[in-house]
């Protein structure tokens, strides 16, 4: 921010009024980048006003393998965001329509992936399952925790094993990537949506940035921003921030016509 009354674009360096900013949902005015937003942001954007009932928010994080520093980082992180985890889970209405929601938080330890997303995960699945919701995540992610190592590994399967049960119950999940969504996020819950969304110029991949760098090979420009995936078959559609609220809820009209979905 250059000031206290604007914000500045990281991508085209344009300066956007402070309330203007919050106005347009945190898109630039100029070049349209979607900058990072909190979870209770994502929320206010796309549920019904007061309709989101969080859940599970005694789980946070410890350090069972003893890493160092990882404490401090998470106290850290949780001053900075007022939150005890990265990731927000609950019930709430989209439309009318109700629905069970997880959203990510970037700001948290960079939204990687741990033990207690993967238990909030599970719950909130769960939860779809048992009250035959639909589900909508919302991801950004810079991979899995890597403090937590093992346990942080085995949550990929824990919340992929919930997504089937949740589809097998012909319940419909919407996944909705932001950038960035990396890593164990990526090979897991966030690639089993029904319908895959991503906000424009979202980066999207499986390694990050320097681990694709570290193999020394050419690969095709942009090959892990959305417009690149969208192309190539692996998300459905890229949508607007101002037009995902709209989007989300003709989908979930849709779906809510079918007795289930069969995939």
């Amino acid at each position: 921010m250059s000031d206290l009354t604007t914000v500045t674009c990281p991508d085209c360096s344009a300066e956007i009024p402070s309330d203007l900013y919050f106005s347009v949902k945190q898109v630039c005015t100029t070049c349209n980048y979607h900058f990072a937003i909190s979870p209770e942001k994502r929320l206010s954007y796309l549920v019904d006003s007061d309709s989101f009932v969080e859940l599970d928010t005694g789980l946070f994080s410890v350090n069972p393998l003893d890493f160092p520093d990882y404490e401090l980082k998470l106290a850290r992180d949780a001053e900075r965001t007022g939150r005890r985890s990265e990731m927000m889970t609950g019930v709430a209405e989209i439309g009318c329509f109700p629905v069970a929601i997880a959203v990510g938080d970037v700001r948290f330890m960079g939204g990687s992936m741990g033990s207690v997303i993967g238990e909030k995960l599970t719950r909130i699945i769960e939860c779809a399952t048992n009250r035959k919701l639909p589900l909508v995540t919302v991801s950004v992610s810079g991979g899995m925790r890597m403090q937590e190592g093992t346990l942080a590994l085995m949550q990929m399967e824990k919340t992929a094993a919930a997504c089937v049960r949740h589809s097998e119950a012909g319940l419909f999940h919407l996944s909705i990537v932001t950038d960035p969504t990396f890593g164990g996020t990526t090979a897991s819950f966030a690639s089993l949506g029904h319908v895959i969304l991503a906000e424009p110029r979202a980066r999207v991949g499986f390694a990050g940035p320097r681990a694709v760098a570290s193999i020394r090979e050419k690969l095709p420009e942009n090959f892990q921003k959305a417009e690149f995936l969208l192309e190539h078959g692996m998300i459905d559609q890229i949508v607007h921030r101002h037009e995902m609220r709209d989007f989300v809820v003709d989908l979930l009209d849709f779906c809510s016509t079918s007795e289930n979905i069969n995939v």
